[in-house]
């Protein structure tokens, strides 16, 4: 056997020599591991669900306008170039998921209450309405293109102003001559959302008959383009910028949304310390399972030192000691998180407390995202910790003097 197996070896049948302190020992690691990886899966799929709502909200990866709209989203705040123009940039440039929309602050009203909106003109045919917020239709039907005549709203608008699929509502704003601009709509559809705050707020229509409305032609106020990666999307912004006139301002959704940009961030750092920190509660029941099992054994460590070991060796033995335990705590915390995450990951109903995580942008159902770079970042971060946490009682087993040792009662 070479001396590596050895090594392994001795470690292996020591770690064993007390097994109800060696149990102990792992079943607290096996919990620590549950518990990092379990946690980090239920904050990474809220996150991951806020995210992904407030992009579908937006909508898209990234998003074009006019260099004041975001100061003054008004009318008068349109693109350089007109609907026709954009979609045949971005086709020629091979981008296909992209739309080209009018988005304007207005005041809906039924026969019996009115309510502030933003009211949002689309070609159906250039993106999936109801997709882009998050949202499915739940009465009544989507709109046939950008000539509909009809307009979609949220379920819970439905209720604030009274109204049903089939009711007539008029919508007001204003054209680029500050003078009102109105139009009747029906209700064709009602839209759920998984915030209700969104079912407030948007309200859809064709895109040519809101541009009629607003007396504006083919003009636009806002186009979204989406990627592959919401994560990455520097070459699409680069790309679409191109593209774009230059007056108009180009923005990834991080900067759109800074409260979900910065969500993004402070996961990939919570999901770090939230480690560390489990794993400090830990190491003072490690370290003191090493100090304990290096005590038992003063007399027999003398003994090898005595017959030639090397205090290298020594310290090798305590350090793969650490580390056998931690492996086999790992797996079984591992296995126990895969099993608890898994079955789960149809969704968490966590509507008892809706109105509080709708307040974080969350939906009421809770989706876990296991994702592997967080279990292998879990794995490595406590591996390291517990290796320099084995180091003290490692390093003292090895600075035993022999005849000290062997005579030490």
């Amino acid at each position: 056997m070479n001396y590596a197996g050895i090594i392994i070896t001795l470690a292996w049948r020591n770690l064993w020599r007390n097994h109800r302190r060696t149990l102990i020992m792992v079943a607290a690691i096996s919990v620590g591991a549950w518990a990092m990886i379990f946690m980090t899966s239920l904050m990474r799929g809220m996150v991951n669900d806020m995210l992904r709502d407030g992009i579908r909200v937006l909508p898209g990866h990234v998003q074009v306008h006019h260099a004041a709209y975001r100061d003054d989203p008004s009318v008068n705040n349109l693109l350089a170039m007109t609907a026709g123009e954009v979609s045949a940039a971005m086709t020629a440039a091979g981008i296909e998921r992209f739309t080209a929309r009018v988005r304007v602050p207005a005041i809906i009203s039924s026969e019996r209450e009115s309510r502030g909106i933003t009211f949002v003109g689309v070609d159906p045919r250039q993106e999936a309405l109801l997709d882009a917020i998050g949202s499915a239709i739940v009465e009544g039907e989507a709109l046939s293109g950008p000539d509909d005549k009809g307009v979609i709203i949220g379920q819970k608008l439905a209720d604030k102003l009274d109204t049903r699929v089939g009711k007539r509502v008029v919508v007001m704003s204003q054209d680029p001559d500050n003078e009102v601009a109105d139009r009747g709509f029906r209700v064709v559809g009602l839209y759920a959302a998984n915030l209700a705050v969104q079912e407030e707020t948007y309200a859809f229509a064709g895109r040519e008959i809101v541009q009629a409305m607003l007396r504006i032609g083919d003009g636009v106020s806002e186009v979204a383009v989406s990627g592959d990666d919401y994560r990455d999307v520097s070459q699409l912004l680069a790309q679409v910028s191109a593209l774009m006139d230059e007056q108009d301002e180009v923005l990834p959704w991080q900067e759109l949304d800074a409260y979900l940009g910065t969500m993004l961030g402070v996961m990939d750092g919570f999901v770090l310390i939230w480690v560390i920190v489990i794993f400090l509660a830990l190491s003072f029941g490690l370290v003191n399972t090493l100090v304990m099992a290096v005590f038992e054994r003063v007399r027999e460590i003398g003994l090898m030192l005595a017959l030639g070991m090397r205090p290298s060796s020594i310290l090798a033995q305590i350090i793969v000691e650490s580390i056998l335990l931690l492996v086999i705590g790992l797996s079984v915390g591992n296995a126990l998180a895969f099993a608890s995450i898994v079955p789960l990951q149809d969704g968490i109903d966590i509507s008892i407390v809706a109105e509080g995580m709708e307040m974080f942008g969350a939906s009421s159902v809770l989706y876990p995202e296991l994702q592997m770079n967080d279990v292998v970042l879990a794995n490595i971060v406590v591996l390291l910790l517990g290796f320099l946490a084995s180091l003290s009682p490692a390093w003292r087993a090895s600075r035993y003097e022999p005849v000290e040792a062997i005579t030490k009662v």
